[in-house]
């Protein structure tokens, strides 16, 4: 089903309702915006560790660009126990849930609100308790945004490190350099210290510990990249998926591992350049443009309300895709290019392909013409 585009241009107030919903892991703090509908899915997001819905999801949100979203899909927000703001520290005798028991409080909360389906837009830890959601439940999943995933459960070493950190270092400091590269920790010294003030400031840090400590003891993501003339029933993720990070991430590593291990032909792997831990509050019009054209892969949104938007953003930026074939055997990973003053374009090579939005959108037309939902080039 195409959604066409509203004719009115003035700016979307969804309605907001905020709710705890009980689940067998514990009440889950939601936010609703919009009204759910029987027709559609609803956008379904989960934070990172140290975050909560507004910290890790409002730039993104209350960007102009979203709005021709927010206008056709409701978004529901859900916040891990005790992340929420101004969240009062968990009862002594209650058991932090794992990651596994994280995702299985998510079908209490479409059940609450009686939905059928979602897209999940998740982050770091959020993106790996959507993963593993969709995994287990793949009939209530359309699509997947996963920005920061890592799909492996921590090695010895890796355990042992976060002992050290734990002993070494303050909560903020182990959050800090979970997000951020060292790059930008040392460089973008006013996006470190509001993020540093929300950590200290509007988190219930005993709480965050918790969570922290839940990510840290996660297992290792079930999935297995189908082969052909192999085996054919892989466990792997059902739904077009679409993998974000930026390159001067932490996660940069994690996230390709986890494009290997993905179904190549419902799998994007969008890597941003010049970006930095968080894509959706460093570069939030570049994530709304690819999330836009994912949706369409869907088969929702309409081309004439993508035309807007690239009349907006085609004029100072481009994506680029991954140095090598552009096969449809290969996932992609598209690689936003430089934003040049001068307008020129970087010379073609065999090993480096330009790939415009304008030439995703255009395949993506095809293959709603064709009723495919797959997103590749």
């Amino acid at each position: 089903m195409v959604l066409e585009e509203s004719e009115c241009d003035s700016v979307f107030e969804p309605h907001i309702n905020e709710e705890y919903i009980d689940t067998p892991y514990g009440k889950v703090h939601s936010i609703m915006m919009g009204v759910p509908r029987a027709n559609r899915p609803v956008i379904l997001t989960y934070h990172d560790i140290g975050l909560n819905h507004k910290s890790c999801f409002e730039t993104l949100f209350n960007h102009e660009d979203m709005q021709e979203i927010i206008r056709h899909f409701p978004v529901c927000h859900v916040e891990a126990p005790g992340q929420h703001e101004g969240a009062k520290t968990l009862a002594t005798g209650f058991t932090y849930p794992t990651m596994d028991q994280l995702s299985e409080a998510l079908p209490s909360v479409l059940k609450h609100y009686g939905l059928k389906s979602v897209i999940g837009l998740g982050v770091g830890a959020g993106a790996w308790i959507l993963a593993n959601f969709a995994l287990n439940h793949p009939d209530l999943v359309d699509g997947l945004v996963l920005v920061n995933i890592n799909p492996n459960a921590e090695g010895l070493i890796d355990s042992f490190a976060n002992k050290i950190t734990e002993w070494t270092h303050t909560l903020p400091d182990t959050v800090i350099t979970h997000l951020f590269g060292k790059e930008e920790i040392q460089n973008n010294h006013d996006l470190i210290a509001t993020y540093r003030h929300h950590i200290t400031a509007t988190m219930n840090q005993a709480n965050v510990v918790q969570f922290v400590r839940s990510y840290n003891s996660r297992s290792m993501l079930s999935v297995e990249r189908p082969v052909p003339n192999g085996n054919v029933n892989a466990r792997t993720l059902k739904c077009s998926t679409l993998l974000v990070v930026g390159d001067n991430s932490p996660a940069v590593d994690a996230v390709v591992d986890c494009n290997s291990k993905l179904n190549p032909t419902k799998t994007t792997l969008l890597k941003m350049a010049d970006c930095g831990g968080l894509p959706q509050v460093d570069q939030p019009a570049k994530v709304i443009e690819a999330f836009k054209y994912f949706i369409q892969g869907l088969g929702y949104l309409s081309s004439a309300s993508m035309t807007r938007l690239r009349s907006r953003t085609t004029s100072s930026s481009s994506i680029s895709s991954f140095d090598g074939s552009r096969s449809r055997a290969h996932t992609n990973e598209l690689q936003r290019g430089r934003i040049h003053s001068h307008g020129m374009e970087e010379k073609r090579g065999r090993s480096h392909t330009d790939v415009s939005m304008d030439s995703i959108s255009n395949q993506h037309m095809e293959r709603n013409i064709s009723k495919s939902t797959e997103m590749a080039c």
